[in-house]
């Protein structure tokens, strides 16, 4: 696999590539240079981020297929790469109310650079050790559902269509949940065509309904008000 996408796809969490445990221990031993390194400092501390090999609008899958830089598989993965920031954001602002959800937001963002690596790894053209590594497990959407389950019955019930608001946790969880269904959308054709694994667009589909319940919750935990649609006059 060309080294662009080793460099690139690995730094951004979004999927495993054949040289990732390799770059992982030259980082390992370079993280402790902490200065702008000098010419020579370059050849010890490995590879640069920025390798140029994607200039011409091409990159590569985990499979080392060739392909534009438009095609669904990256514009899915590149929708999940949003979503992890978008939760990311959002679990500083709850983090900072000191909700009890952390480590579950935390747990969600790992779980969708393993969405990425199966959405990276097109069944069509996957070698056995490839579907192994990538292969996607059912249980987080086991636990996105017992979750959204324990703060439901927290909840009153959803009685009017709600506005995102409820405070800059629930906001920005509001906020995760539409991208959450901007990924969703990208990749469904993918599992539709039979080059992802099912559960991955379980998974999606279940946490934007986890996301908008955490918000609901965030708002009740807060004491924020949440703004109720009414139709304009």
């Amino acid at each position: 696999m060309a080294v662009a996408v080793t460099n690139r796809l690995h730094m951004h969490c979004i999927f495993w590539t054949r040289q990732c445990a390799q770059l992982y221990r030259i980082r390992r031993v370079c993280s402790k240079y902490r200065s702008f390194a000098t010419k020579s400092d370059e050849e010890s501390r490995g590879p640069k981020i920025y390798t140029k090999t994607g200039d011409k609008g091409f990159s590569s899958t985990f499979t080392g297929e060739r392909r534009p830089k438009e095609d669904c598989i990256f514009e899915a993965l590149g929708a999940t790469d949003e979503l992890s920031s978008a939760i990311g954001l959002a679990r500083e602002f709850c983090k900072d109310k000191g909700h009890p959800f952390i480590e579950e937001l935390e747990k969600i963002q790992c779980v969708l650079q393993d969405v990425g690596s199966n959405v990276a790894t097109p069944l069509s053209s996957a070698r056995e050790s490839h579907r192994v590594k990538t292969k996607f497990s059912p249980q987080p959407v086991s636990d996105l559902e017992s979750w959204i389950d324990k703060y439901t019955e927290e909840l009153p019930p959803l009685t009017n269509f709600i506005l995102p608001s409820g405070g800059k946790s629930s906001a920005s969880l509001h906020v995760a949940r539409a991208v959450c269904r901007k990924a969703e959308r990208s990749v469904a054709p993918i599992v539709r065509s039979g080059e992802a694994d099912p559960d991955v667009a379980k998974f999606l589909n279940r946490l934007s309904d986890y996301l908008f319940t955490l918000a609901r919750y965030a708002a009740m935990k807060e004491g924020a008000a949440e703004s109720i649609y009414s139709r304009p006059e």
